[in-house]
């Protein structure tokens, strides 16, 4: 069951040492990444036997492949001297050793061993197989668990699977993939999108189309998620916040949240969603209220889909979305916005060049989208290791610019704590509560 928004007892004060410090780094690394379910890639990536991926977090390195009856997962380390065996992604019948030529199959087994015959025998009884990985699917993601003996991936996941299935999110594929390489710490990095408290600051141009901004966040056990749940506005319209009537024909509004959403986002709807929505013109006259013209956009998009080969998912009725929210924490360190016809997915690590550096992150974007058969792009992730010289998007450039800023501020004498807002960022307080169970044993509970 969700919990209240507001906490009971003394509100939630965050240490900045979650952040800034070395040691609660080396923790994670220790005590969280082993232990959880993490998000190694999509299925679309595995699709043939050999197809491989590799997903590295702190320390460890995992090779997940599509084996001859499913996929298998394993630590990505030749057992002879600890050399890495793969990196990247590809396809291949075996992985082999570059360093002295010891080889396995896709089963993880020991099939070659140069010059065995010098240990006379003595290697029968030392481990010869690679070291084998939790790995499973939902949601069209691969999952993957270094921890053999935890919980399974439908345990660890609670009440996810009920509010996000309906939006089956495994009939999508890769629309775009961007990295950003940040000199911040990767729950920084991450929480610029956990909460929807920020919207009127950092983005003001979406609060003149998307209703009202003001949200309501719940702990899902150890997810959380955040909606627009009170006094609910039609999209297309301004914030209560803005001394405005925004547009004077409502269509317009419309169109125009569509349009922001696909050119300064291009994530969560999609292009055919931005072209089904302008037709609202042609179809709806002059001056139809924003709820009507929402409606009626959404179902042009519907019907767009399915003359593309592909089709809204039958169990999201608007209740189902409505239920589910906006936004959702998985944690520990994905995020993802659904909607209909897409999804925006984060994902965030620390870097596993310095993985016990608090100020260095990796952190991912995915845009998904439903493609008819056969359509999907192949898709490249680009990688950006500057993102003050190149730009991810108007609305995400305005979150990460954020991030520095936010890094190099906590490190102020003067910053004790954090404060977070114990309504509309309950995914964040949740965020660090579970957080600080696994590396420090128990939460804080604030200082």
């Amino acid at each position: 069951m969700a919990t209240q928004p507001k906490p009971a007892g003394p509100l939630p004060k965050l240490r900045p040492e979650n952040y800034l410090s070395r040691e609660f780094a080396r923790g994670e690394n220790e005590h969280l990444w082993g232990k959880v379910w993490l998000v190694a890639g999509r299925e679309e990536e595995l699709k043939g036997v050999g197809d491989y991926l590799t997903f590295n977090v702190a320390n460890e390195s995992i090779v997940v492949a599509r084996g001859k009856d499913g996929l298998v997962a394993y630590h990505n380390v030749c057992p002879h001297r600890g050399r890495r065996l793969a990196d990247g992604c590809g396809r291949a019948q075996q992985f082999r050793c570059k360093y002295h030529g010891w080889t396995f199959n896709l089963e993880g087994k020991n099939t070659q061993v140069l010059d065995r015959h010098d240990w006379e025998g003595a290697l029968d009884d030392e481990r010869l197989d690679l070291w084998p990985v939790r790995v499973d699917t939902w949601g069209g993601f691969v999952w993957i668990c270094m921890d053999m003996e935890g919980e399974s991936l439908a345990e660890y996941l609670e009440t996810i699977p009920q509010y996000l299935d309906p939006f089956e999110l495994q009939e999508m594929r890769f629309r775009w993939k961007v990295e950003l390489h940040l000199q911040v710490n990767w729950k920084v990095a991450l929480e610029a999108f956990m909460e929807g408290y920020h919207v009127a600051a950092t983005h003001p141009q979406l609060i003149q189309v998307a209703g009202n901004d003001y949200t309501q966040s719940y702990a899902q056990g150890k997810h959380a998620h955040f909606g627009y749940w009170k006094d609910v506005q039609p999209l297309g319209t301004p914030s209560p916040r803005l001394a405005t009537k925004g547009f004077e024909d409502p269509r317009e509004g419309v169109i125009e949240f569509f349009r922001q959403i696909e050119e300064d986002l291009n994530a969560i709807q999609t292009d055919r969603d931005y072209e089904a929505a302008k037709r609202i013109r042609e179809v709806l006259p002059q001056g139809t209220d924003a709820m009507t013209a929402m409606v009626t956009a959404i179902e042009l998009g519907r019907q767009a889909a399915i003359e593309d080969g592909t089709q809204y998912p039958e169990a999201l009725t608007f209740e189902a979305m409505a239920q589910a929210g906006s936004d959702w924490h998985i944690f520990p360190n994905c995020v993802t916005l659904p909607y209909f016809d897409g999804a925006l997915w984060y994902r965030a690590r620390p870097d596993h060049r310095d993985p016990e550096n608090p100020d260095k992150c990796i952190y991912e974007i995915w845009s998904l989208k439903r493609y008819g058969p056969g359509k999907e792009p192949k898709v490249e992730t680009r990688i950006i290791t500057d993102p003050t010289t190149e730009s991810v998007g108007l609305i995400l450039d305005q979150d990460i610019a954020n991030m520095t800023e936010v890094q190099a501020g906590m490190k102020s004498s003067k910053f004790r704590y954090a404060r977070p807002n114990p309504v509309q960022e309950m995914e964040v307080i949740n965020f660090h509560q579970t957080l600080e169970r696994y590396v420090l044993g128990q939460s804080t509970g604030g200082i």
